[in-house]
């Protein structure tokens, strides 16, 4: 097993006296833009991008980004970004929403969106689902017992891929799902119980196709964690990967097979330094520079560890990286590979022996969260693009630098979501502002004069809280000063109204923000 160097970059961050605080720009403001800063899917092909949840779409990098009018599932309706596959013109976007059952939040499937025209006409497909009388599954000449999944609840389309006419989606509850007519046709596909090394149509099995943990006295008692599909992938040699609660399957037919004769080789997390290190698999990539499979590993059972695996030989042995780590996804750029994990972005640069933690992300003119999580990866054309809980960013330079976008809301006209927002000069977001929940409250401001910006914070009583680091203003425009809630002695401040005052060299702009738990 190759052995992972680990390297952390500590992060550089403006603070006086125990108060976090930045200011950034000038901005640029945007009227046509993505939806929503918190980002947890996004496709490229080339130098093509779409971005969740409604399917914003933005070529080579331009300013403006373009949302289908067509797509009403997304854009008048409920449905969301759940998975996309991309290919040349051609785009398989997986739907869901979440719905409210009993007091319960369930994430729920919507269906598929087609496109073969690069995003301008779209073909809905409805979730593939059972008929309530399929109480088997024909597997090897054999009927295997199978509950039927009925409704779209717990069934989202965590995943999807195509190749061809092939679809795979790797949906929850309804496992794996493919479709060999681009989706007008669905087969609901069997994978091994959890404790069975292999499924091959030459054998005879006895076991019930159950996404529910079994009865007592069940032969394989954990069989339904590998019932339960999360992602994905079609290799470059057409293997076929499926990713589960329960491990990693890989099949050498399954692009081409009937249903009841597709082969699968099952593999799971079982200790050791040439294995995988969890069995909850969320996401699967091969990297074009050497066709090596990666794949995030999590943890579903006790005794497991968190953190990616990458193998070069279909999953006979895996070198492990960043244990400890829960990465979201992957993406690379020739050797250079890239990790978005919950508590950073971790980049290697000779391909997985090696990794740093990026400090955090500035550009030249903005900046993310130090907490800022990092959900989805691609990359296309040299370029690389990370979606996280705080916006978009993305580096032509292997993370030498920096470009973010992050949802403008102009002060001036609005966006497109709002075109009829009034003008404004200053504006805090967000308000309310909770320590707790956010972190950090930004305050955007427009300069109409060069000079040095110094921003005061005051509480109810006019009793000053803090001043922020200044910034020399060298040219006017669009600003943005972020706080963390905390006064000149790193205390919380208390509930209630904050009021700002931004000078200007001689000019004033004041405003104020609500302040809660």
């Amino acid at each position: 097993m190759k052995k992972t160097v680990f390297l952390t970059l500590l992060a550089g961050f403006v603070a006086i006296s125990g108060v976090q605080a930045q200011i950034a720009g000038p901005l640029q403001d945007r009227i046509n833009i993505f939806s929503q800063n918190a980002i947890s899917n996004i496709g490229a092909y080339g130098d093509t991008l779409w971005v969740g949840p409604l399917l914003s779409r933005n070529i080579g990098n331009s300013f403006d980004w373009f949302t289908p009018e067509n797509a009403d599932s997304v854009v008048d309706g409920r449905g969301r970004l759940f998975s996309i596959a991309l290919a040349q013109d051609t785009i398989v976007a997986g739907l869901g929403f979440s719905a409210s059952i009993a007091g319960s939040v369930v994430q729920t499937a919507q269906g598929f969106y087609i496109s073969v025209d690069g995003g301008n006409d779209w073909r809905f497909v409805s979730p593939p689902l059972d008929d309530v009388s399929e109480t088997t599954t024909r597997y090897g000449g054999q009927d295997i017992n199978s509950t039927a999944i009925i409704v779209p609840q717990q069934s989202p389309p965590f995943n999807v891929t195509f190749k061809g006419d092939a679809i795979f989606t790797a949906a929850w509850a309804s496992g794996i799902r493919r479709s060999l007519d681009f989706g007008y046709n669905w087969d609901r596909i069997l994978l091994p119980p959890f404790e069975l090394d292999e499924l091959d149509p030459e054998n005879t099995y006895d076991f019930n196709f159950d996404p529910r943990s079994p009865a007592a006295g069940s032969p394989y008692p954990q069989g339904w964690q590998n019932f339960l599909g999360f992602s994905v992938f079609i290799d470059s040699d057409n293997h076929v990967w499926a990713g589960t609660a329960g491990g990693i399957n890989i099949s050498n037919n399954a692009m081409f097979a009937a249903a009841d004769s597709i082969r699968w080789r099952h593999i799971r997390a079982e200790g050791g330094l040439t294995g995988m290190l969890g069995n909850w698999i969320i996401r699967i990539r091969e990297n074009p520079f050497d066709n090596k499979i990666w794949m995030t590993n999590w943890i579903s059972n006790s005794g497991e560890q968190q953190g990616i695996v990458s193998t070069s030989d279909k999953g006979v042995t895996f070198d492990q990286h960043l244990m400890g780590e829960r990465i979201n996804d992957i993406t690379f750029n020739g050797s250079v590979i890239y990790a978005a994990g919950d508590t950073g972005l971790l980049i290697s640069h000779d391909n997985g022996s090696s990794w740093v933690r990026q400090p955090q992300i500035r550009s030249v003119n903005s900046f993310l969260k130090e907490s800022a999580q990092f959900r989805t990866a691609a990359s296309g054309r040299g370029n690389v693009w990370i979606g996280s809980s705080d916006g978009l960013i993305m580096t032509n330079n292997d993370g030498g630098s920096w470009q973010i976008t992050r949802v403008d809301f102009p002060l001036k006209g609005g966006n497109i979501f709002q075109p009829d927002a009034p003008n404004v000069d200053v504006y805090a977001y967000p308000n309310p502002f909770s320590i707790t929940q956010h972190e950090l409250i930004r305050i955007r401001f427009e300069a109409k004069t060069t000079g040095t910006a110094t921003v005061e914070l005051y509480d109810y009583g006019m009793n000053m809280i803090t001043t922020l680091p200044t910034l020399s203003i060298s040219q006017t425009g669009v600003y943005e000063a972020g706080w963390n809630g905390l006064d000149v002695f790193n205390r919380k401040v208390a509930n209630g109204p904050v009021f700002y005052r931004i000078l200007i060299g001689d000019s004033e702009i004041t405003g104020k923000f609500l302040m809660l738990d």
